[in-house]
């Protein structure tokens, strides 16, 4: 029996959070004289109570810190308001899908250019896309991933779906082939059972988690499948690989697990297992070089873990506390974290010089939770972030947030 876990609260209280439109924009410079309020809005009672055992990262924002943010467009994917259950940015592109169908959009001007898998409603929801050199692959319900290609006549054409036929024809006749999946039923070892939750991308390879408990790597030259490991007790909500090949995967019995090959070997193993969570893991994200791991779970926290000198996984380190409902979104973005959550909020997180962590911002306006987050980081020199949000009402929220610091340069040239 599949064990699914609970998201939502059952709370029916009403909310009146502020909402934003459209073109409006809100200012917010993080002063000392105003750290109470700023307390008060960033850190929620609910949130505080989960995970006493693990200490917390946060602080103040700095009063030289200065973030502004605006919503620059906001739409709907479709008339039913179906919910958005999946964001990815490629290049100039937005990538938004809702139920089966996958909508791109330019990503600055937020104009529809294409939509694909519309005729195709029973492969069920997409949950999740990457992308591989000129390969688009997509994660579905059906335990299928789609692979799909841009061309010049047709658009996008789907090519095949994991597994390939051909695949499936070189490993039929074989009985050592076979995997028990329920009782009485059993399925090449290269299938998944049930529905794709997540992909990663990295190196020439695909990485997919499922329902089924397992992580499958697909080479995505010859769309073979290289690996299928049994990678926890319960359904697999989450994947991340680093630069190195190292493979996180996240999971509703309430573990993070760490796989890697070892040295001469072709296959990866069991590294670690992180258990820190008290409920379901939703979502993970790692920084730009791999050394950190965010993780958020359906209790309300998100765990940092950091990798300790003396080997090869992460040590838990410390929770960011504010939301106060579950974590569904993680998305890491140079030194800002930014996480959605059931509580129908976007949070922005940044790390300090000393390893500590602000919110700097809580972006209000969706009325339902915030499912898939994307983000680019528009220059390095002026701190400006393209922030996507998309939640179970159906609506995609473009932002542009600025995180400014004073230049002290004029100062500095003085006292030279």
């Amino acid at each position: 029996m599949r064990v699914i876990s609970k998201l939502f609260d059952s709370d029916k209280r009403k909310r009146t959070p502020k909402h934003l439109d459209s073109g409006e924009s809100a200012t917010s410079s993080s002063s000392l004289s105003d750290a109470t309020t700023v307390s008060s809005s960033l850190h929620s009672s609910l949130s505080l109570q989960t995970l006493p055992s693990v200490p917390s990262l946060q602080k103040i924002p700095s009063a030289t810190v200065t973030v502004s943010h605006s919503v620059t467009s906001s739409f709907k994917l479709r008339e039913r308001s179906l919910p958005v259950t999946c964001l990815a940015v490629n290049g100039g592109y937005l990538f938004a899908v809702s139920g089966h169908e996958v909508s791109i959009y330019d990503r600055d001007m937020c104009a529809h250019l294409y939509t694909f898998n519309g005729q195709d409603p029973f492969s069920g929801t997409v949950k999740s896309v990457g992308f591989s050199g000129e390969k688009i692959f997509t994660a579905h319900q059906d335990g299928k991933i789609g692979v799909w290609k841009l061309t010049a006549k047709s658009g996008y054409k789907q090519l095949t779906t994991l597994p390939t036929l051909n695949d499936r024809l070189r490993r039929f006749a074989l009985p050592k082939n076979y995997v028990q999946v329920r009782r009485h039923k059993k399925r090449l070892w290269i299938e998944h059972a049930d529905a794709v939750t997540a992909l990663a991308v990295n190196d020439g390879f695909i990485y997919s988690v499922s329902w089924d408990k397992t992580l499958k790597i697909w080479r995505a030259s010859d769309l073979r499948c290289k690996e299928s490991i049994k990678a926890h007790d319960d359904a697999v909500n989450a994947v991340a690989v680093s630069a190195n090949g190292t493979v996180y995967t996240g999971s509703a019995d309430r573990r993070i697990r760490v796989w890697a090959k070892p040295s001469g070997s072709k296959r990866h193993a069991l590294v670690a297992t992180l258990e820190k969570h008290k409920s379901a893991v939703n979502a993970l994200a790692l920084n730009d070089d791999g050394s950190v791991l965010f993780s958020g779970s359906c209790d309300r926290s998100i765990l940092v873990w950091e990798r300790e000198d003396t080997c090869d996984y992460m040590a838990v380190r410390g929770a960011l506390r504010g939301h106060d409902k579950a974590i569904l979104s993680l998305f890491n973005v140079s030194d800002l974290l930014l996480s959605g959550s059931a509580d129908r909020t976007v949070r922005i997180w940044r790390r300090g010089s000393d390893s500590s962590y602000s919110c700097l911002e809580v972006l209000y306006g969706h009325t339902k939770p915030v499912k898939s987050l994307a983000a680019v980081k528009e220059t390095e020199s002026d701190g400006v972030v393209s922030i996507v949000s998309g939640s179970l009402d159906g609506e995609v929220k473009c932002w542009k947030v600025s995180v400014t610091k004073p230049d002290h340069s004029f100062y500095t040239n003085l006292v030279q």
